[in-house]
Formats: structure tokens, sequence, C-alpha cells
């Protein structure tokens, strides 16, 4: 990793972001660079942290032997498409029992990492994809259905 993809390197960009006017930020999908989550709660201490699920997914691919990729991901698709935080939990147990012994360091990966990879469980199910992801397709739907759940920190940016 070069030194400018570093957490000290954001923090000085979202430090400037600040300066230059930016008042909040409602929801950052981040990758999984270590202290990045954390530069952004100290310059914008309101905002949504969501871990980036395809980050995490492919990260976690990594360590999965190529013969059992196909079946470890039908068994992990029932965590991340949940209806509810709950079950998705259930499931990220189920997906544990089955491959915790044999592949821990991503079980292990996904349970210390499970609240900031978790957060996009609390908006409904039609705009969690662009949560989830730092992929940034159909923001402009995205934005007008958020607005609802960040009442009076949207006012006076943008019209719905």
């Amino acid at each position: 990793m070069s030194e400018t993809e570093g957490a000290h390197h954001w923090l000085s960009v979202l430090t400037d972001l600040h300066n230059r006017g930016i008042q909040d930020i409602l929801i950052a999908c981040v990758d999984g660079l270590k202290g990045f989550p954390e530069a952004i709660a100290s310059i914008f201490p309101q905002t949504e942290v969501q871990l980036c699920v395809v980050h995490q997914i492919r990260n976690s691919l990594r360590y999965i032997a190529s013969k059992d990729q196909k079946a470890f991901m039908a068994d992990l698709k029932p965590v991340y498409r949940a209806d509810i935080k709950a079950a998705a939990e259930l499931a990220l147990d189920e997906l544990e029992t089955k491959w915790g012994e044999k592949y821990p360091i991503v079980l292990e990966s996904w349970r210390s990492k499970w609240e900031l990879l978790s957060a996009y469980f609390r908006y409904p199910k039609a705009i969690r994809k662009p949560i989830y992801t730092t992929n940034a397709s159909n923001w402009a739907l995205t934005i007008a259905q958020l607005s609802i759940y960040f009442k009076g920190r949207l006012d006076g940016i943008i019209k719905i």
C-alpha cells in the first residue's frame, strides 16, 4: 500500500473537506483500511460508518480454498442478504459452525468487524446495497430515501 492510501492521509483529506465547509457526512462506506473509521469519527462524529461488504467478501475468499469457494459463498449469502440483523447474526453463527474450524481467520474477521459490517441493517432493504458497497451507482435515489432517516441533517442541503 502506498503512503497516500493510509488512514493518516485520509484524516488529512477529511480535515481538508471539513475546513472547506463540509459540515456532515451521512454514511461513509469504506474498505477495510485500518484507522479509517476512527479518522472519519474524529472529524465527522455523526457519520454512520459501514465497512464495504463486497471488500470483506473478496478478502475472505482469498483465504478459502478454490474447491470450497462456491459452497462457502452459498452459505455466506444469507448473512449479508438477511432481512434483519438478527437473522444475519443467526446465519453468521451457522456459517461459523460449518466453516469456522476449517477457516477460522475468515470467521474471526467477520466477527471482529461485525458492528461496522452490519450498520446497513438499520435501513430498508431497498437501499441497503448502495450503503454496503463502495460502488456509488444509484445514489440520487438512495439520498432521497435516506433523507427520511436523517431528519434535519439534510434540510437546506437538498430538496426532495
